[in-house]
């Protein structure tokens, strides 16, 4: 097995093989890269079981085969060369040489055959989406995730389809993301899949070129992804996500608009002073005014005061000050539009005109 590439070639696919990989690992080969050389490709391949990305480079190669080498060894070697240079690439038994110019590296490897099989089951449903429009829909949602929380269908993204409609939502219990969009193509299929946390992530990286098209296909236990070379696949989280429609179907307050950066620079300078732990800061909605307030085991307090058009009766109600910066600074429009429930148990966060987006933040009690 031998090949001859170009630095910059084989690093960032390497690079992006390499970061699914799990640094403690109960298998030793799962701390390897598996490289094949096939019909003019090198096919790199990383894993942890849970999700796997498939790199596929051309290259100049002199004859096929298959090795596994050390995934981290490797990819270091490969960034701490000159830029530009030439990396030839041989296999000798159960070693690899690696040389460039004067540098020459011997790796210990594993051979392919024990290499495990990621295992996948036939995908009943696929659709093909516009990278940078993905993207957006999974930056929109994917700060709500839950992390490790023992409710583990909250350790990921709920991925709904309905025909042409595309849905994603993500929640931790105090917090809820949801953005919907159109697809250009009707599915002619409804399916709610859980991405995992980790798989959300990773593919979150991945979507880099915003004009590209990826292919998605799905079964109900796995998830591939097709993006220009990369194929990504994960394995979905076995479980029903909740119900939250009901928390639409409740009587609300009169709407407050307010401009989204007067908000975020009064709630960013309040919550200094908060509880470092519950980030905890108090609205009181007045006729015409906003104060947004905190104070900390300390005894240190905090206050703004903003001029809104607000009509209804006083209103005193408490939030995460973290969870309400996360959801204005995802909104695209100047003016930020909270709407209370008139029982006070969450509070909707959204864009004066129909957006595709909604955030919705429980209060907290201080």
């Amino acid at each position: 097995m031998k090949f001859i590439t170009n630095r910059e070639e084989i690093l960032t696919p390497l690079q992006i093989c390499v970061s699914v990989i799990e640094k403690r690992q109960t298998m030793p080969i799962l701390a390897n890269v598996l490289m094949i050389i096939d019909n003019g490709q090198l096919v790199l391949t990383g894993t942890d079981l849970e999700i796997q990305i498939i790199a596929k480079i051309n290259i100049t190669t002199t004859s096929v085969g298959s090795i596994t080498v050390p995934a981290r060894k490797f990819l270091d070697i490969c960034r701490l060369l000159p830029a530009g240079a030439e990396i030839k690439f041989e296999r000798h038994g159960d070693k690899v040489k690696i040389l460039s110019n004067r540098s020459r590296f011997s790796l210990s490897c594993l051979p392919a055959e024990n290499y495990p099989e990621f295992t996948e089951s036939g995908f009943e449903n696929q659709f093909f989406i516009n990278a940078g429009k993905f993207k957006k829909a999974l930056d929109k949602t994917i700060f709500s995730m839950a992390n490790q929380d023992v409710r583990y269908y909250l350790n990921g993204l709920l991925l709904n389809i309905s025909n042409s409609k595309l849905k994603l939502v993500a929640s931790d219990g105090h917090r809820l993301s949801i953005y919907e969009d159109q697809l250009e193509q009707a599915t002619g299929f409804e399916a709610r899949i859980i991405i995992p946390r980790k798989g959300v992530l990773e593919l979150s990286r991945l979507l880099d070129d915003p004009d590209a098209e990826i292919k998605v296909e799905f079964s109900s236990n796995n998830i591939r992804i097709f993006i220009k070379n990369l194929i990504f696949s994960a394995k979905l989280v076995d479980s029903k996500y909740p119900d939250f429609s009901k928390i639409f179907q409740q009587d609300f307050f009169n709407q407050i608009h307010i401009q989204k950066q007067l908000l975020k620079e009064a709630l960013t300078r309040v919550a200094i002073l908060s509880n470092e732990k519950f980030k905890g800061v108090t609205f009181d909605f007045n006729p015409d005014s906003l104060k947004i307030s905190t104070h900390n085991p300390e005894h240190d307090e905090a206050e703004e005061e903003l001029f809104i058009e607000y009509t209804g009766e006083p209103l005193s109600i408490a939030f995460n000050a973290q969870y309400l910066l996360d959801a204005v600074s995802n909104l695209d429009s100047e003016l930020a539009v909270l709407t209370i429930a008139s029982n006070a148990s969450s509070c909707f966060i959204d864009e004066p005109n129909d957006c595709a987006y909604k955030f919705i933040v429980m209060p907290m009690r201080l």
